[in-house]
Order: C-alpha cells, then structure tokens, then sequence
C-alpha cells in the first residue's frame, strides 16, 4: 500500500493550529555545536492527545524539556494559550520528564504532600491524585519500596496535583506491566474529555495509535509530520516510510 506524503509545513500548521493550547514556532536547542532540535514548528490541539513520535535519539525529550521550562529554547517562540510562554504557565502545566522526581525516604502521601505545600494546594487534592492512579492502598507505604511502575504512576499522579489543562509524559508506560499499560491508556483518554491536554511522547508506535488523537513524528531534532490520526491507516507503515525517507535525502 502507498502512502500520500507528510502535508507541506505550511499546510499542516494551517490545520492544526485551530483552537490551540500550546504551539512552537521555529524553536531549536543547540549543544555546543549540535542541534538537538532545530526550526520546529509544532501545535498542540486544545481537549486532545499529541502522540510525539521517534526513535531513541530523535530529540523527544529535549523539545518536552522546552516546553516545561526545564531547558530554554535557543531560539524561537513557544506559545501558551495563544500567549508566549512564561514560567507562571507552570502552575497549568504538569509534567512527568524521564524519571518521577520521588523522595525515597518518604512516603507516596508524603511526596505528594510537599509538592502541594510548595504549589499553595490543599492536601486533599494528594489523596484525590491517589485515588485517580490507584495507589490508596499505598499512600503510606515508603517510595523506596515501590516498583518501577508503582513509581511512574506516582510520579502521574504528582503531575496532576495541580489540575492542569497541559500534561506532558514523556515515555510513561516505562516500567507498567500489561493491566497498568492498559489503565493508564483508558486513563490518558479521559484527560482530554475533562478538559486536560496531553502530549505522550513514546518510541512504541501501538501505545500511541490506542490514545492519540494527532502525531507528530520526530527525527534527528525535526518534525517530519504532523497530523490528525487516521484509524484507517497502519502507524508502523507510515512511521517507518517517512524515518526511511528522511534517512534516504
């Protein structure tokens, strides 16, 4: 089966950027001498999932660490809510960047309870994020005890504790077994219906074709495409035909 071309740059913009919560217009990160993102143009539908796809490499972190301020851009705009980007943003955005930033010595509650200290939010908004990720049962246990998985879905629920309308995963299901990819999968679609935007970033191209509403395929630093999901077509194909083609020019 063929595939039609990734849309011209202009023309993907021109359809993604309707009722917006967050673009980027022409950001780069350099290193040294390296671009780890260079020129990249990307728009996040309002009440949506952005599936952010590409090999291990291809700048998915670096572009998340943009967005939620951890990194600052070297040049190019970020735009939030249709206004650029500013720090106070961050007490809408939440966010869950490679490993959860757990205290191991205190308990799940506990972690929760002193990043809603810091945020000026009630206490019962932790035992809220507790009962959504299902770690009730383990609210007093200590983190040093979690599993690997345990830990990534407190490190979800910390993000959520400050109800925000954009939340960034990068690579969440590392470490869930199959139920708790299954969970967070029903959970991530019920984000967007409750007013949340999500953006995912993943290397595993079915986890994105089960939650995302667009996509956007990253390769050394650029975005190849970006695009509203179609059902109809099989994401793998199409993954690995654009990554061949770029690898190819």
């Amino acid at each position: 089966m063929e595939w039609t071309l990734p849309k011209p740059e202009c023309e993907i913009a021109e359809d993604m950027t309707r009722e917006t919560v967050l673009k980027t217009n022409r950001i780069s990160k350099k290193f040294k001498k390296a671009y780890a993102i260079k020129d990249l143009s990307m728009s996040v539908r309002k009440n949506s999932v952005y599936g952010l796809l590409g090999p291990n490499g291809a700048g998915k972190s670096t572009l998340l660490k943009m967005i939620t301020g951890i990194i600052r851009p070297t040049s190019g705009e970020i735009l939030f809510n249709d206004h650029p980007w500013t720090r106070n943003d961050l007490l809408t955005i939440g966010s869950l960047i490679e490993s959860p930033p757990l205290y191991e010595n205190l308990t799940a509650y506990e972690n929760l309870k002193v990043r809603a200290t810091l945020l000026g939010i009630s206490t019962k908004r932790c035992h809220d994020v507790l009962r959504q990720m299902d770690l009730m049962d383990t609210k007093n246990k200590k983190t040093a005890d979690f599993s690997l998985g345990m830990k990534q879905r407190l490190g979800i629920a910390l993000a959520l504790l400050n109800n925000p309308k954009l939340l960034v995963l990068d690579e969440p299901t590392n470490g869930l077994d199959p139920f708790g990819i299954e969970e967070l999968r029903k959970m991530i679609k019920t984000f967007a219906a409750s007013g949340i935007s999500v953006i995912i970033s993943s290397h595993v191209l079915s986890e994105i074709q089960h939650v995302a509403d667009d996509i956007g395929i990253l390769y050394n630093g650029s975005l190849l495409y970006q695009d509203k999901i179609d059902a109809n077509k099989n994401l793998e194909q199409l993954f690995m035909e654009i990554i061949r083609k770029e690898r190819a020019s």
